[in-house]
């Protein structure tokens, strides 16, 4: 098993915590693991995206071009980032601030509004791990338990008192998320 992942958004999303915790949570589970992210110098509010590839077997190099799943938040990274999943892969999107919906018909495409979820819930802050439980709803590469190991890891001890909201948020984004383009 071999899943290549890009995740994208602005600065301020969480992408690159989200990739992260994704990342570390692999470690634990004695996955081979690729974490490489990109943003611009203006970071926050700037776009950002990271590369995360989760594999049983040695990666060969961190640098793709085309995608198994691409997770997007923003429309920026939908224009771009659209065209680069394989065919039959999948694409989960926030709907928010999204003007131009996926196109394509050879993928399967969900959505998910984990950033007006957040909101009603004052759970901001953890918007990312919402959206990153609709992708795990899909594609559960990551146990639970590993999940948790993983954002002991990745988040500041300053912050391990958001661990629980985390976990929360993962469960809601499981329930949030709605298909799109289901292929058979």
């Amino acid at each position: 098993m071999t899943e290549e992942i890009i995740i994208a958004g602005f600065g301020g999303q969480g992408v690159l915590s989200m990739g992260k915790i994704l990342a570390y949570s692999g470690v634990m589970q004695n996955k081979e693991v690729s974490w490489m992210p990109s943003y611009g110098p203006e970071m926050r509010g700037g776009t950002a995206n990271v590369t995360v590839i989760i594999s049983d077997d040695r990666i060969s190099s961190p640098i793709i071009n085309s995608f198994d799943t691409a997770i997007i938040l923003n429309q920026q990274s939908m224009d771009k980032f659209e065209k680069t999943i394989k065919p039959g892969g999948l694409l989960i999107y926030d709907p928010n601030g999204i003007t131009r919906h996926p196109v394509r018909r050879d993928i399967n495409i969900y959505s998910i509004e984990a950033a007006d979820e957040a909101g009603k819930l004052g759970l901001s802050k953890v918007f990312n791990m919402m959206v990153l439980g609709g992708f795990l709803k899909l594609k559960p590469l990551i146990a639970p338990e590993y999940l948790h190991k993983g954002l002991q890891k990745s988040l500041p001890v300053r912050h391990h008192n958001l661990i629980e909201d985390n976990e929360k948020a993962v469960e809601i984004g499981k329930a949030l998320l709605k298909p799109v383009l289901v292929l058979n």
